[in-house]
């Protein structure tokens, strides 16, 4: 501050603090996560149903009779026919609220972060995140009592109970024909992954019909496994390139340092698939690597995403936003898990 000037840091001490120079802010607001896919949501079908339980039938064929012989001219016997089994799952009902008061949707405020509109897009975005962390956890199903129990449905985590790998202790959890409920699975120890565990969840699945062909998890687990597949030991389960190696052909040379598909047993192509709204659970301390077959699995919903503009009560702006929602698991045996997985672990073989 000079003596003989009016000078900037005169403005700044005027009256009270900003003083008399306008405030020089950027009209946006910067979001990191607004970018994060719902990867599973985005990857599995959708559907719809109409009652808070809604229920689906599973029916094999037998397995194969090597003795399926009989005399020429005999007489049918027996009844060979199979119903099949009836599986369920219940609706959870979940909401964002929204409160805008009058001054605040009409002032001009920043990115226009105090209107309505802006704040009723990014609850959207948050209902749907919610969701998609459910979906992909061990959450159990649990039935609306109309009072103080709310609903709620079946992670994948807790569905899948046939092709399952667990630490040490852990249990599958799993859908009960009994209480026509689904059980979450129980912690096991921590340990790391081992690419043998994942050829045989792929072999699990393959052998009983299944055909996945996406493996998913957090990105600690997704970074590690492409850490094991560059490594001398998981050379034998990636594919080199075979042409223009050395760079002489025309076409520009990438750096390759992410796997993205691995052709594995059977002739399965499996893509690997980092989900960032996959949660951890024990203490933050494990994961759960999924091997899915998407035709296998929907998120349905009773009337979709919904925004309800609510009564008056004062001098604002209400909205509800809510989805009553639950997942469909059609055939648990049609995806693998391998569970109590250490994120920060390398990969073995």
């Amino acid at each position: 501050m000079s003596l003989e000037n009016l000078d900037a840091a005169n403005l700044a001490a005027a009256l009270a603090a900003p003083g008399l120079i306008r405030e020089d802010i950027v009209d946006q607001i910067y979001n990191l996560d607004e970018g994060i896919p719902t990867r599973f949501m985005d990857l599995v079908g959708s559907g719809s149903f109409k009652n808070l339980y809604s229920e689906w039938t599973e029916n094999d064929l037998t397995d194969p009779d090597i003795n399926n012989a009989v005399v020429d001219g005999a007489d049918a016997v027996g009844n060979d026919t199979n119903i099949g089994l009836r599986i369920g799952n219940r609706a959870q009902l979940s909401d964002k609220t929204v409160r805008i008061s009058h001054a605040s949707e009409g002032v001009d405020s920043v990115g226009s972060v105090g209107r309505i509109a802006y704040q009723v897009s990014r609850r959207m975005m948050d209902l749907r995140r919610d969701m998609e962390a459910i979906a992909t956890g061990r959450q159990a199903s649990v039935p609306d009592d109309g009072n103080a129990t709310a609903g709620r449905t079946a992670g994948l985590a807790a569905w899948i109970a046939t092709n399952t790998n667990f630490g040490i202790g852990g249990i599958a959890g799993g859908f009960s024909t009994a209480t026509k409920l689904v059980a979450a699975p129980s912690e096991g120890d921590i340990r790391a992954l081992s690419w043998e565990d994942v050829r045989d969840q792929i072999e699990a699945v393959y052998t009983v019909g299944g055909n996945p062909s996406v493996l998913m998890s957090v990105p600690g687990v997704v970074k590690r496994i492409n850490s094991f597949l560059f490594s001398t030991e998981g050379k034998p389960y990636r594919a080199d390139p075979v042409a223009n190696i050395g760079g002489t052909g025309p076409t520009t040379q990438t750096a390759q340092g992410y796997i993205s598909v691995v052709l594995s047993d059977f002739g399965i192509t499996l893509s690997l698939v980092d989900n960032r709204l996959q949660q951890l659970y024990n203490v933050d301390t494990a994961a759960d690597v999924f091997l899915i077959d998407p035709a296998h699995f929907n998120v349905s919903s009773l009337y979709g995403f919904r925004q309800d503009e609510l009564g008056k009560t004062g001098h604002s702006e209400m909205r509800l936003l809510s989805n009553h929602w639950m997942t469909k698991c059609f055939r648990e045996d049609a995806h693998g898990m391998i569970a109590d997985i250490d994120p920060t672990a390398d990969v073995t073989v």
